[in-house]
């Protein structure tokens, strides 16, 4: 399949964790992992509250809209889903989108992880390896993020990597406003960044993929 469609064969790696486009086994375990729970019940960081719902529905929520994602693969539009994995255990999902990237060098991180994996470190290694593939692998100049205030642990990552704050949102949730919050993270302060902020990462497959994204 990567001669046909070179992403997939995009691979991340730090220390135990790898970031890899997903197959259909991957792809099932993030299914059923979501279906298990993503986050607290009481709360809801996602624009579309796809998390709510049984098991299975929550389940096939994931799946369609992660078939769908994979047809996202051009110079114009793009969409990585990448499976967050750790020791063969799939522990969620780090996705990258760009629009008009070869114009902007811009891309937007999304995430979520299990709720037994969450307060481990993960989140803030997962973004560090999805910029490196961004900054270092794509020549990327400029990386967004965003998260409702009150999804305190989203936050405190972009706040540690060194986004800066870029205007807030107001955004129905559930019916209700909610404010969301914007950063953005240049490449000249992702070069500046401390020395705990840079993990060794190891990128495989980049060649072929930016053939595919047109890079």
């Amino acid at each position: 399949m990567d001669d046909l469609w070179p992403v997939t064969g995009l691979r991340v790696r730090s220390g135990d964790l790898e970031l890899r486009y997903m197959d259909d086994g991957d792809l099932a375990a993030l299914a059923r992992l979501a279906g298990d729970g993503v986050h607290a019940p009481d709360a809801m960081p996602f624009t579309t509250p796809w998390t709510r719902g049984t098991p299975t529905e929550v389940s096939r929520s994931v799946l369609a809209y992660q078939w769908g994602a994979r047809a996202s693969a051009s110079p114009e539009r793009w969409n990585l889903e990448l499976a967050v994995v750790r020791g063969g255990e799939v522990l969620g999902t780090q996705e990258l989108t760009a629009q008009d990237f070869l114009v902007t060098r811009s891309a937007e991180t999304g995430s979520w992880l299990d709720l037994r994996h969450h307060g481990q470190g993960v989140g803030t290694r997962m973004r560090l390896m999805i910029l490196h593939l961004l900054f270092e692998g794509f020549d990327g100049l400029r990386a967004t993020t965003s998260a409702f205030a009150d999804n305190a642990s989203s936050n405190g990552v972009t706040r540690r990597i060194g986004y800066t704050e870029n205007g807030v949102d107001v955004l129905a949730r559930e019916g209700k406003a909610a404010q969301s919050l914007r950063y953005v993270l240049d490449r000249a302060t992702w070069d500046a960044r401390p020395p705990e902020l840079r993990p060794d990462v190891t990128l495989v497959g980049v060649e072929a993929a930016r053939e595919q994204l047109g890079l």
